[in-house]
């Protein structure tokens, strides 16, 4: 049945991902591969923040893929197949990544972990202290300014501490809802809020600097020990 506004609805209890999970369940090669072009590059950036090495964190995706595969019978749609990807690929990078990790504590012992630590009492949690002030890009100064402005985001997203970067790729590159990333990275409301609110912050602190003195961010984050 159609809407009076011409939209399609959907009957109950119909999911708008179905004709696109039975192409895929079926075999369907095309969708498979539309399915991978549209994520390939989202799943590469958030295996990026497991590790350092590119090659491991194209193993991750891969190793994400045959996930996919193997799993699509049993996906049952309580969360977007998005979502469900997200989360396979957490499993697989926190399994390779602890791997090499292993390896690499067998060379040496004298590597720091890239984690952050964090006080639940201290600050507000989950809000930027303002909004932003949005600015124009009528001119091309300002549209340069712009895409400057864009590479600092970038690059102080780059710079993240893992779990904050995490948090804020799902939540506001990903638009990932709040409980599925609280499911995703084991964390509970209050963690990811805290990370979230860090991450965010820094961020913005990044973006502040830029447009008052042109300072750039580095990309290394500061490596802090990790609680929950």
């Amino acid at each position: 049945m159609d809407r009076m506004d011409g939209k399609p609805t959907l009957p109950d209890g119909a999911s708008p991902e179905g004709p696109l999970l039975a192409k895929l369940r079926g075999g369907d090669e095309a969708a498979f591969a539309a399915l991978v072009d549209g994520l390939n590059c989202r799943l590469q950036a958030l295996a990026a923040t497991f590790t350092s090495s590119p090659a491991l964190a194209e193993d991750i995706v891969q190793e994400t893929w045959l996930g996919v595969i193997r799993g699509l019978d049993g996906f049952e749609g309580r969360s977007s197949l998005r979502t469900w990807i997200f989360s396979i690929l957490i499993r697989r990078a926190r399994t390779l990544a602890a791997r090499e990790a292993r390896r690499a504590d067998a060379v040496s012992t004298n590597g720091a972990a890239d984690h952050e630590e964090w006080d639940v009492g201290r600050g507000r949690v989950g809000l930027w202290e303002g909004a932003p002030e949005p600015w124009a890009l009528d001119t091309p100064e300002q549209v340069l300014q712009g895409r400057e402005a864009l590479e600092i985001v970038r690059t102080a997203l780059d710079g993240l501490p893992e779990s904050q970067r995490q948090v804020v790729l799902l939540r506001d590159v990903e638009d990932v809802s709040p409980p599925d990333i609280c499911n995703i990275l084991d964390l509970t409301e209050t963690n990811m809020r805290v990370l979230l609110h860090r991450g965010r912050a820094r961020i913005r602190r990044a973006l502040d600097l830029y447009l008052r003195e042109g300072t750039r961010p580095s990309t290394a984050p500061t490596p802090v020990q990790e609680t929950r």
